[in-house]
């Protein structure tokens, strides 16, 4: 896949463990330009970290060379424009310093430095009760999980879409929780999903029409990033999935990766609206092998 002299931005990468690290390396190897849109409070801790060289080893790429970023913007996607921010988000000691962090002003400044953008990727999610079960999760928890994870890509469309190039693509990280019960995957993330998934198919329509551009979302398995550590238990959800998926095998990032670069180049032309799964296939099943592993121990014990 050749992205040569495409712009990609990418927002909500903090660290260089989860999938949006994994996407922007993709799209770095096929030669995509790598802006970024890092959450404000984590903003300097990720760009001296950088600038110190304490991702250099994950930003090696196939060809030796270094991941490289042309810039990177402080952004908070829960505010569209300034008058939306608080004075005490202003006033907060991990805010002050900067400014022009909202959606809208971010756009503007993308606009400003690079003109026209090819790929926007969305590649983060919060809920501030995401281990509280949605019996227990308060309203106020609930709308902040959906306007974290899943307007924050509508209002992200909204802004970056006129910058997009005719066939540009967009795409988003979402789970199977919007689709199945998933037990401690709490605080309205799982409703957030459900609505992230549909909104793409809107937008899929909408977007399409308007800008000619491309939305699809990945729904991707669970992996050990610092940002699915907050959840609580995601060492189970691995080890569920390794012994219940129908490959049994590590999911690594890196492959999630590749399926975004397919998604998001011209290869995928005719393909938007759409949730692929990159899970190693354990949405595909209805029932837990190890169930029948149980149930068939507990016959032979029954036997004996």
């Amino acid at each position: 896949m050749d992205l040569k002299g495409k712009k990609a931005f990418i927002m909500g990468i903090g660290d260089d463990q989860g999938y949006g690290f994994a996407i922007a390396k993709a799209l770095a190897e096929a030669g995509a330009q790598i802006i970024l849109g890092t959450w404000v409070p984590i903003y300097k801790i990720f760009t001296t970290s950088w600038n110190a060289g304490k991702f250099d080893l994950s930003r090696k790429l196939k060809n030796g060379l270094l991941l490289e970023l042309e810039k990177v913007y402080p952004i908070d996607v829960t505010f569209d424009q300034p008058e939306d921010v608080p004075q005490s988000i202003k006033e907060n000691k991990r805010y002050y310093c900067y400014s022009h962090y909202t959606l809208s002003e971010v756009a503007s400044k993308v606009e400003e430095d690079f003109g026209e953008i090819d790929i926007f990727v969305h590649a983060l999610a919060n809920a501030p009760e995401v281990k509280k079960p949605l019996l227990e999760t308060s309203r106020e928890g609930y709308l902040s999980a959906i306007s974290s994870s899943a307007y924050s890509f509508v209002s992200g469309i909204q802004y970056f879409g006129p910058l997009m190039s005719q066939g540009g693509a967009a795409l988003n990280l979402t789970y199977i929780a919007s689709e199945r019960a998933i037990p401690g995957y709490g605080g309205g993330m799982s409703s957030a999903k459900a609505a992230l998934e549909s909104d793409t198919r809107t937008l899929a329509f909408e977007a399409g029409r308007k800008w000619g551009i491309r939305i699809n979302a990945i729904s991707a398995g669970a992996l050990n990033s610092r940002a699915a550590r907050a959840i609580g238990f995601i060492d189970k959800m691995i080890e569920y999935a390794h012994q219940n998926a129908p490959l049994s095998k590590e999911l690594k990032a890196e492959e999630v990766g590749n399926a975004s670069c397919f998604l998001l180049s011209s290869f995928a032309s005719a393909i938007t609206g759409v949730t692929l799964y990159v899970d190693n296939g354990l949405h595909a099943m209805g029932i837990a092998t190890d169930h029948f592993s149980c149930a068939k121990e507990k016959t032979l014990l029954q036997n004996a």
